[in-house]
């Protein structure tokens, strides 16, 4: 499979890498509300919230990869499809 670069194209780059970033920022306060010692059910919503942005990260990136992989006349349509079905179950 193509790298996570070179499958996503350079505007949606700049956007993958500002999610993470968030993403990188709301695991920081996770760690902080544990270590603050706040209430359980408010760190949970966090680690839910930080989950689904990672998520709909991974599905940025497999969007891309599938776009790219299609476009991939070098490869047969066999080895595409294999490539992106294990793309997919993997963020299953």
């Amino acid at each position: 499979m193509p790298t996570a670069t070179a499958a996503v194209r350079a505007a949606e780059q700049k956007d993958l890498v500002n999610r993470l970033r968030r993403i990188e920022g709301q695991i920081g306060g996770v760690i902080a509300m544990i270590e603050e010692g706040r209430d359980c059910t408010d760190v949970i919503v966090q680690i839910a919230a930080s989950k689904k942005a990672i998520e709909r990260a991974g599905i940025l990136l497999l969007t891309n990869a599938l776009a790219q992989c299609m476009a991939d006349q070098k490869r047969s349509s066999e080895a595409r499809r294999a490539e992106l079905q294990k793309a997919f179950l993997s963020l299953a």
